[in-house]
């Protein structure tokens, strides 16, 4: 029994004599190293970021319907009947006037509007 304690001492020091003299160099970090993605960034379109929400209104129109509508930053508005729905962008023309598209459309950015929605007609809506 001795002798197998003895053995396996005997190899487990092996081992890590063996071991030990793998790599025996220190890993050497820097934080000047190339970046190889520097030239492919330097190239790289500018990237635009999406329009900021100015303003997210809940109207209630006159035939007592919900009209959601968030405004941005770029004359965009999109405007929805529904919480869940996507919703439809609407935009104005560079001389100002109303936000329009695919038969809607939306007065102003204010606390009461004048909406329009295909197959409704136009109604005044209050925030």
């Amino acid at each position: 029994m001795n002798n197998s304690k003895t053995f396996a001492v005997a190899a487990s020091v092996a081992a890590l004599l063996s071991l030990s003299a793998c790599n025996s160099e220190p890993e050497v970090v820097t934080a000047n190293a190339p970046d190889p993605q520097a030239e492919a960034l330097q190239n790289a379109a500018p990237v635009e970021l999406p329009p900021a929400i100015q303003a997210s209104r809940t109207y209630r129109c006159k035939d007592n319907s919900l009209v959601y509508a968030d405004f941005y930053t770029n004359n965009t508005v999109k405007v929805r009947g529904d919480r869940n729905e996507p919703g439809t962008i609407l935009t104005r023309g560079e001389g100002g006037g109303a936000y329009k598209a695919e038969g809607y459309s939306v007065s102003d950015n204010v606390g009461t509007i004048t909406y329009a929605a295909p197959g409704k007609g136009s109604q005044s809506c209050k925030a």
